[in-house]
């Protein structure tokens, strides 16, 4: 049966963590930068371990009054100092209660600028292969982001959206614009079948977008975010597409 992961932001102070997690494979925690503490951290990594998931950092801008959703210029250290430092406070949190941390994905403006800036991205992916060359990198399907992950030898997976819509260029459509978020679950199930089972998406002007879905990505923090993701799910199951973490290779 052909697998796929389905991924989760979590850890960002929404309430529908614990119930989102029967219907995924890996959830993604933030670090206490752009959103979560301490306690959401060790809380979230316990429900995850306990229901079996994959468990990855999610680390972002230390901006909270924006969720880490505004763009910001930082130096090469100081990008491998802010992704390292969220890294290791995951880690450690995992390390005591006895799970694994198995992948990194970036948050917000931190991941889109990274898929379309060379330097950022290849600052991001030798934070990571600073801290645990082993660390699958999360990163938008088709970007830079990747590329340089891959050139710094790291594992990769490409990541696609069942809840965000595309331009012709391949990139998200940036909030700010409208139609940016798919708003029926209906269509963002349809989305991810066919970005899983054939590869392709339809942009908002009506382009047909190639790319590759190692795993889909749902938002903990959108407004209908168990309802999607239960859609999805099933919708998956459905299609003979079986719901599993991203392997480590």
């Amino acid at each position: 049966m052909y697998s796929v992961d389905l991924n989760c932001d979590m850890g960002e102070g929404c309430a529908n963590d614990t119930a989102l997690m029967d219907f995924v494979s890996s959830v993604n925690i933030a670090c206490g930068y752009h959103a979560g503490d301490t306690e959401t951290m060790n809380r979230t990594v316990e429900n995850a371990l306990e229901k079996g998931l994959a468990i990855g950092a999610h680390p972002g801008y230390a901006d909270r009054d924006n969720f880490g959703r505004r763009p910001k210029s930082l130096s090469a250290n100081e990008i491998k100092e802010l992704i390292g430092d969220q890294i290791s406070l995951l880690a450690n949190i995992c390390r005591i209660a006895g799970a694994k941390l198995r992948h990194v994905k970036p948050h917000g403006a931190l991941y889109n600028q990274a898929a379309r800036d060379a330097g950022l991205a290849a600052a991001i992916a030798a934070a990571v292969r600073d801290f645990d060359p082993a660390l699958i990198l999360f990163g938008l399907s088709g970007s830079i982001s990747l590329a340089a992950a891959e050139q710094a030898g790291l594992c990769t997976a490409s990541e696609v959206f069942a809840d965000r819509t595309y331009g012709p260029d391949g990139n998200l459509t940036p909030r700010t614009e409208p139609n940016a978020l798919i708003m029926d679950a209906g269509v963002a199930a349809e989305q991810a079948i066919a970005m899983a089972s054939h590869g392709m998406v339809v942009a908002i002007d009506g382009t047909p977008i190639a790319l590759k879905a190692d795993t889909i990505c749902i938002h903990g923090d959108g407004v209908h975010a168990l309802e999607f993701a239960e859609a999805i799910y099933t919708k998956l199951n459905g299609a003979g597409i079986s719901v599993r973490p991203v392997a480590q290779t």
